[in-house]
């Protein structure tokens, strides 16, 4: 006996009756580079169109209020003004390029310094309970006091203008890294600490050892927090104490009525912040073993 059983992709025989079956769809790979494509337009599609409102908005309210620029006339003067942005015609009257490397120069001194005494610190608080009761009432005294109300003091304390306002920034921008070091520190494990000390490590050793690497997380983040404080406190220090510098660019062009000089600097200052943000990024996910 011959039993015959046909089967197509459509209907199958069974017992005299026939079922249908749905097609079975093959399931094609995308290649690699055309989903690299498609990430690529889900993430500037949006961004596009962010932007595309903010130009909205911008003209609109260019439309309604007297006398504000409109986009199309900020991206001529735009224009005129990275023509030649490192212009001199003497000491106070410079290009935009120079206003901004100034500001950057004061932002290096004051976020350079707060480093260098904000991490060591933080090490101390977190380490050592007696430093953490020392410090944790003056952090939580200073800490909220506007960056405007340090600017005096350092005018009385430096009689200039140029180190009030890294002094400024110094004492605005210490303070997340001092906090996100202690509290990196905290949290290593206590299990860590309990093998340094069967071994008999040096507290030196441990810090270089044990601490340093296992917290380098919380102080890249700490880091990345205070560079934005930095660069936001040097524009408003600037417009106080003058001189060459973004700040005070845009002060100088707010006395001559060139809003559209306003609002490029406005953007420039923007993208250095994001600038100097992503770049910290990268090292702390270059860094960070949390990640990995």
């Amino acid at each position: 006996m011959q039993h015959l059983q046909k089967t197509t992709s459509q209907e199958t025989s069974v017992s005299g009756e026939v079922i249908s079956l749905p097609p079975v769809q093959v399931r094609r790979r995308t290649p690699a580079f055309a989903r690299r494509i498609n990430d690529l337009l889900q993430r500037v599609i949006p961004a596009m169109l962010g932007l595309g409102l903010l130009v909205l908005l911008w003209q609109l309210a260019a439309i309604n209020s007297k006398g504000f620029p409109t986009p199309l006339s900020t991206l001529d003067s735009a224009i005129t003004l990275f023509a030649d942005p490192f212009y001199r015609d003497g000491p106070n009257d410079m290009g935009i390029g120079w206003n901004v490397l100034a500001s950057l120069q004061r932002v290096a001194i004051g976020f350079g310094l707060a480093a260098l005494a904000g991490i060591p610190l933080g090490f101390l608080i977190g380490r050592f309970t007696f430093f953490s009761r020392m410090f944790n009432p003056l952090i939580a005294l200073l800490r909220p006091v506007s960056p405007l109300a340090w600017l005096p003091i350092g005018l009385l304390l430096f009689q200039k203008a140029e180190p009030a306002s890294s002094w400024t920034i110094f004492i605005c921008s210490i303070w997340p890294m001092v906090i996100n070091t202690a509290e990196g520190v905290r949290r290593i494990p206590q299990d860590y600490l309990n093998v340094a000390r069967v071994l008999q490590l040096s507290e030196w050793t441990i810090m270089r050892r044990i601490l340093f690497p296992a917290v380098l997380p919380a102080v890249l983040t700490g880091v990345r927090l205070s560079i934005g404080i930095a660069w936001l406190v040097i524009v408003a220090a600037e417009m106080l104490t003058g001189g060459l510098g973004i700040g005070f660019w845009i002060w100088n062009e707010w006395n001559n009525l060139n809003v559209e000089n306003i609002l490029i600097a406005i953007v420039i200052i923007g993208v250095v912040g994001l600038l100097l943000e992503q770049g910290l990024m990268l090292i702390a996910r270059r860094f960070s073993w949390q990640e990995k």
